[in-house]
């Protein structure tokens, strides 16, 4: 191997962090090419040993197996998805159908596949560990589900497919990146952005300065829908401005239009469901997950959709009663519904969230917030280390220890929107912990807060300070996550279970010691007033028709699409109205109330891992509500209910089964009235 790519040398870093510094674009798809090459070698090692199938012969190598392509790969979709250029996307392009066929090479070996069937079909009879088990069982279902028992011409059309769909969905992305760029609102007037805070009045300016728009302000579009300036913006026709364009974005006809791409993705997915043996994709994804079935997941949603739309009725009569009570009432519209939910909040609970930005710096968030919140629970301590630099120069690497001492990995946080980074926010893996190679984990947070100009503090909203908590509830189970097989390691659980620790963590915003610690004015020091902290309580059901009604509107979309048959998944489908029709279908059509993510910029499930899987955030939502109440129950932010909850989930991976570790932690299964009341859906 070349000796002058850093991709295929160990890096000399802690942890193995690459070392970015030196890691070139043009390093990439040389270290790509080498490692497929190696990957297949190694696996091609297993399936020539000439004498039967073992544990030691089959599954240990197999773990063993993948390890340079596994970390060349972690290190470039980290700066595939934070920061993106030109180059890279380019490298993204050509290596989405590479990496596709690679892996189908893998999953489709049928002399691996018989090995492990093999195994498999002895389970009974031979002398593993749980986790040794669970990991013949985890590669035979995966390899099964993946069309490793198919014959080899179905392989090959099924190569195809997924080679295809792995082009896709990067034009999806790309599109989409490119769409929201092109589409960020530009303001002329400052008066026009009233309404704003001085900080976020900066950012705006700071945007327009970076595409050269001195003496203008600039508004980045957010990943979903709505966006948090519309419930302080003062202006109705700059709001109006603000969700034409997050809406507009794939679907305007030009060169980065989405609906011919995700048709085709639709269209793919089914015809790829049907050989393997399924009516839809919705039923191929949810087969190997925690919920079982497409039906299960609809007995949910469907379930919630009535409740959550009546009370979204309702908080829209009480929207207009406020309008109508103006000098110059009108009907109100979508871009309205944030703005005016704030007035009904100040009238009835005499709170104005936007004004609490100046109690939650994001330094002081995070360490007196987040960190002290997982150190008092965990006993984990966090060191910044600046010698230690990352993808890109607004990273933070910090070093995590246990309350022992003990080295636990590395945190990276990347918290300021750009350009080059996509929407939303998330967690992933630099490096996964596993006994068997001897490392330890690297995770990294990603977050889109607006940056402010140099020398202004960051203040956060309040919704920003709950992203913050979430995402960080998915690095410590990347962090905590201690087993022997990389196969789990990390956050590798099923898809509609992975959501749960992270809704768990945003309980400790609120948590007295934590609010008192991190919650302080920027000038004062002063913290958040004990009378706002009530109001804030007696508030937390607030507007949640609204906010139960638009992820449930996703969530159905997702479900809607991804239930077509093949014979109904036509290149013909009018994207918008199959989106009424599906909203219709479920009730939550309310024009006001808009889905929090249209098809044409629904990256979860076009070009992210979620394809019909929106639904695992209510999914996990029930135990995470659950789980809240037992916290309570048993004393709240304790280090002994900190020392369970870490050894009985966080800490297992994926090595056992989710529901299974769920009871070993609760006792019982999960129930779901703590969400119904969380929601405001009890009846």
């Amino acid at each position: 191997m070349p000796n002058d790519n850093p991709l295929l040398a160990s890096s000399n870093l802690p942890y193995g962090l690459p070392d970015y510094a030196k890691i070139l674009p043009e390093h990439y798809l040389p270290a790509f090419e080498q490692a497929f090459a190696a990957h297949s070698a190694e696996v091609s090692a297993i399936t020539r040993v000439r004498s039967m199938p073992t544990f030691e012969n089959t599954l240990v190598p197999l773990e063993e197996s993948g390890r340079l392509l596994g970390d060349v790969a972690r290190t470039f979709y980290t700066v595939s998805s934070a920061d993106a250029t030109d180059e890279i996307q380019k490298i993204e392009e050509q290596l989405a159908p590479l990496m596709s066929a690679h892996q189908d090479s893998i999953q489709l070996d049928s002399a691996l596949y018989w090995r492990i069937k093999t195994i498999h079909d002895q389970l009974d009879q031979l002398d593993l560990t749980p986790e040794q088990r669970y990991l013949v069982e985890r590669h035979f279902t995966e390899m099964s589900h993946a069309g490793a028992g198919l014959d080899d011409e179905a392989k090959k059309r099924l190569t195809e497919l997924n080679q295809r769909l792995s082009t896709l969905t990067t034009q999806f992305e790309k599109n989409l990146l490119a769409d929201t760029n092109d589409l960020a609102v530009v303001f002329d007037d400052a008066g026009q952005l009233n309404g704003l805070s001085e900080g976020e009045l900066s950012a705006a300016a700071q945007a327009a300065a970076e595409r050269g728009l001195d003496g203008k302000w600039v508004v980045t579009l957010t990943l979903f829908t709505g966006h948090p300036y519309l419930s302080s913006l003062t202006d109705r026709e700059s709001r109006a401005r603000l969700l034409s364009a997050s809406r507009s974005r794939g679907s305007r006809g030009n060169e980065n239009d989405n609906r011919a791409t995700l048709l085709e993705i639709v269209r793919l997915r089914a015809e790829r469901a049907a050989m393997l043996g399924y009516d839809s994709h919705a039923a191929y994804i949810t087969s190997d997950e925690t919920a079982g079935s497409p039906e299960a997941v609809h007995d949910l949603l469907r379930r919630l959709a009535q409740p959550a739309a009546r009370n979204a009725r309702r908080e829209q009569e009480k929207l207009q009663a406020i309008i109508d009570a103006g000098a110059e009432p009108f009907p109100l519209e979508a871009h309205d519904w944030a703005f005016h939910t704030e007035k009904v909040r100040a009238a009835e609970y005499d709170l104005d969230r936007s004004a609490l930005r100046p109690w939650f710096e994001a330094e002081r968030v995070l360490q007196d917030g987040v960190f002290r919140a997982a150190t008092d629970l965990y006993g984990i301590t966090f060191t910044e280390r600046g010698d230690l630099g990352g993808y890109h120069p607004d990273t933070r690497v910090f070093e995590v220890h246990n309350a022992d001492g003990s080295a636990l990995g590395l945190y990276i946080l990347d918290l300021y929107t750009r350009d080059t980074k996509r929407g939303g926010a998330w967690m992933n893996s630099i490096v996964l912990q596993s006994r068997l190679r001897g490392t330890q984990p690297i995770v990294v947070n990603n977050l889109n807060v607006p940056k402010p100009a140099e020398g202004r503090p960051t203040l956060l909203s309040l919704d920003e300070v709950t992203t913050l908590f979430h995402e960080f509830g998915h690095a410590l189970h990347g962090l905590f996550a201690t087993v022997t097989y990389p196969h789990f390691a990390g956050t590798n659980v099923y898809r509609d279970f992975v959501e749960f620790p992270s809704q768990v963590n945003e309980m400790w915003i609120y948590w007295p010691e934590i609010l008192a610690s991190y919650a302080r004015h920027i000038d004062t020091g002063e913290p958040l007033p004990a009378e706002v902290v009530e109001k804030l309580h007696a508030s937390e059901a607030f507007n949640q028709g609204f906010a139960t009604s638009e992820y449930l509107a996703a969530a159905w979309l997702d479900q809607a699409w991804h239930s077509l048959s093949v014979d109904e998944a036509s290149a013909d489908l009018d994207v918008a109205a199959f989106e009424a029709s599906a909203l219709a279908d479920i009730g939550l059509d309310n024009p006001v109330v808009p889905t929090r993510y249209s098809s044409t910029y629904f990256a979860h499930v076009f070009s992210g891992g979620y394809s019909a899987g929106y639904y695992s955030y209510i999914w996990s939502e029930v135990l995470d509500a659950d789980t809240v109440e037992w916290f309570r129950e048993n004393g709240g932010l304790r280090r002994e209910n900190g020392e369970r909850f870490r050894g009985r989930l966080l800490g297992v991976g994926g090595s056992k089964d989710p529901l299974e570790a769920y009871r070993d932690f609760r006792g019982r299964d999960a129930e779901i009235q703590p969400l119904l009341e969380r929601r405001g859906l009890a009846d």
